[in-house]
């Protein structure tokens, strides 16, 4: 019986590559000199670290290009709250890795209202799809892709 896995991963080692990109930018920007603006990153958290609420603006329009330039889907990132102290600012950015429960059910119900024949289950942090057809497969992928629901989504493991 056919099956696939969707997943929604973001490569650790590409996010990394891009800070370094970013943070070599800003080491060289003119409006950057003398202030010690820095990306760091601690699991699946990048922190931004500068002296104003504007260069952490201008930090992350650099961080989400260089992102998207290594292959990251910026919809992964999520922006938290700009935290100002003194002479620093400092802002969380999230990576969103794997599918939590509630937005499990919310893609599983979207396969089942499109009444495509196929079989689903929750595997952790994944969605095992199955169908006695290979097509019946290679349409919900193309369905799950046109979808606008909020997360972006890779199809792994694809077996016949």
């Amino acid at each position: 019986m056919p099956t696939f896995d969707v997943v929604s991963e973001v490569d650790l080692h590409e996010v990394t590559n891009a800070l370094d990109q970013a943070n070599r930018e800003v080491s060289t920007r003119f409006d950057f000199k003398g202030t010690d603006s820095t990306f760091e990153i601690e699991g699946s958290v990048i922190t931004m670290i500068s002296q104003s609420d504007f260069q952490l603006n201008q930090m992350h329009e650099i961080l989400l290009s260089k992102l998207s330039k290594r292959g990251i889907n910026v919809g992964s990132v999520e922006t938290g709250k700009a935290e100002l102290a003194g002479q620093q600012a400092r802002q969380k950015i999230t990576l969103r890795q794997g599918i939590d429960g509630d937005f499990a059910r919310k893609i599983i119900k979207h396969i089942k209202t499109a009444k495509h024949k196929v079989q689903t289950a929750v595997q952790g942090e994944q969605i095992r799809v199955s169908a006695k057809k290979r097509d019946d497969l290679q349409t919900v992928i193309a369905d799950l892709r046109q979808a606008e629901l909020g997360l972006p989504l890779q199809f792994n493991n694809f077996r016949d």
